[in-house]
This record gives C-alpha cells, structure tokens and sequence, in this order.
C-alpha cells in the first residue's frame, strides 16, 4: 500500500534531516585561505568549538548592547561549536521578543550566514572581538539560501527576530556585553 509506507518514508526522512543538515548549514567560518564562503547548497562550518571565559558580571545566557542613546538586553542560547552553529534557529516557528541566539566563533574570520530552514524573519548582528556591531543585516528573509556575508574579522553574531535592530537603533558601533569577548572588550563583563 503505497500510503501508509510513504507517510513512513516521510516520517523517517523528516526525522534525519536535521542530524544531516545540522553538520551542513547555518553559519560558515573562513578558516583561512582567504577566499569567500562557496556558495553551495550548504555552507559547512568547520571552525570548532568556542572557548568563552566564566568572567564575573556577566551571565553565558544573556547580552547586553549598548549604544549613543539606547541599551537592550536579550536572553540568548548560545552556539559555541561546529554542531550548535550548524543548527542555529532551523524550524523554529517563534521566539520570544526578548530573545535570541548568540553564534560564537573560537577566532575571528569572515563568517558567511543562510536562511535554510529558518521559518522566522531574524536581523543578524555581526559582532568583532572586542564585542563591536560591525554590520547590521536586518529581515533576513526566511527559507533563503542567499548567502548574508557578515565580513571580516567577525568572531560573533547576535540573531534576534527581524526588524527589532531597526526598531531599537542597534547599528554599527554599538557595543555588547557578554563573556565571549573576554577582558578586552570594549564593553567589559562588570563594567556599568
């Protein structure tokens, strides 16, 4: 009976397509050679694990930004390795207003993002190692798998629902707190 067995073929690929894509899409990291991300059908990300620091202050779940007239804070998960970036916010339906995902990089690089998979609207905020905003991408349309280049030297990204970054006046230069950016951030963990 051709339905029942391809309702069971659907339900096993549907199962396994996130552990196969998850090593396969999200974020890439330009480990060297110098050359921009590919653009294939997936981007892989190959760059490790993160090391972020426990630094009294500053909580791993959770960012701060700062900038010329206005602060915002948002709960964050935080994407530290090769599998967690890769996943990102796939298949998700909503996020919290006050929340988001916080993509950390063990060096910074050119970081190349993409849309697969990913069902809301996000502003991605592209952050150097000091914790500065260096690019602002803001709608990323869903499902598009039109790389978003975040340039060089980008050792985080913040991702937080579309139009929020707009809507709070997050731009270029603003700073963020958070434990990933070490002693020598611009905005440092217990600095007010």
């Amino acid at each position: 009976m051709p339905g029942p067995f391809l309702a069971l073929v659907m339900a096993l690929v549907m199962a396994l397509a996130p552990v196969a894509l998850s090593a396969q899409s999200g974020a890439t990291l330009d480990a060297g050679g110098g050359g921009a991300a590919a653009p294939l059908t997936a981007m892989p990300d190959k760059a490790g694990q993160a090391a972020i620091p426990d630094l009294a202050g500053c909580e791993l779940n959770e960012v701060h930004l700062r900038w010329q007239g206005g602060q915002a804070r948002f709960s964050v998960e935080v994407a530290d390795d090769t599998a967690e970036r890769g996943l990102g916010l796939m298949n998700r339906e909503k996020m919290a207003r006050s929340a988001g995902m916080l993509f950390v990089y063990p060096r910074a690089g050119r970081v190349s993002f993409w849309m697969r998979n990913t069902l809301i609207p996000l502003d991605m905020i592209f952050l150097d190692e000091a914790g500065v905003v260096t690019r602002v991408h803001s709608n990323a349309v869903p499902l598009d798998e039109t790389p978003i280049p975040g340039g060089e030297g980008v050792l985080a990204v913040l991702e937080i629902n579309g139009g929020l970054a707009e809507a709070f006046g997050i731009a270029p230069g603003a700073q963020m707190r958070h434990p990933a950016f070490g002693e020598t951030a611009a905005w440092p963990c217990g600095a007010e």
